[in-house]
């Protein structure tokens, strides 16, 4: 397994692991209550943080771990880095897109802040996880 696809690993793991922590916190403190009524600001804060932290924590666990790994990039690792962060940036245009029409229709701030996160998470999970298939399976030959 390459360096790349390691942080590949990493990124959809601490992604995923960071957002489900922060839903599991929101709907919590619902306590049956309406959603928008609920705190929710220093919980995605402090989530996503947190989950940066993990992910500086998990990259130089893994160089430490095995400090004599090629970080050296090649033509393949460029390719694969570049379809996933192209799979991945639609989630954010999705997310963006979807965060004005809210704001224009005047929806609530809780669910602008988590279509927006929930877009930046989906575009680093889904954009991992495809650079994690293409380096087991190869890339694709338009």
């Amino acid at each position: 397994m390459t360096h790349e696809e390691k942080r590949s690993w990493i990124m959809l793991v601490v992604s995923v692991a960071g957002y489900s922590v922060y839903a599991a916190i929101v709907l919590s403190r619902a306590d049956g209550g309406p959603l928008t009524a609920t705190p929710y600001a220093g919980a995605l804060l402090w989530t996503i943080g947190a989950a940066i932290l993990a992910n500086i924590v998990a990259e130089i666990g893994m160089g430490v771990v095995n400090p004599r790994a090629s970080r050296v990039k090649d033509v393949r690792d460029r390719e694969i880095g570049r379809l996933g962060d192209h799979v991945g940036q639609a989630f954010v245009v999705i997310g963006a897109v979807s965060a004005m029409l809210m704001a224009l229709a005047e929806w609530d701030w809780f669910w602008i802040a988590n279509v927006i996160y929930l877009c930046f998470v989906l575009s680093a999970a889904v954009g991992s996880l495809a650079k994690v298939i293409v380096y087991r399976r190869g890339v694709p030959q338009w």
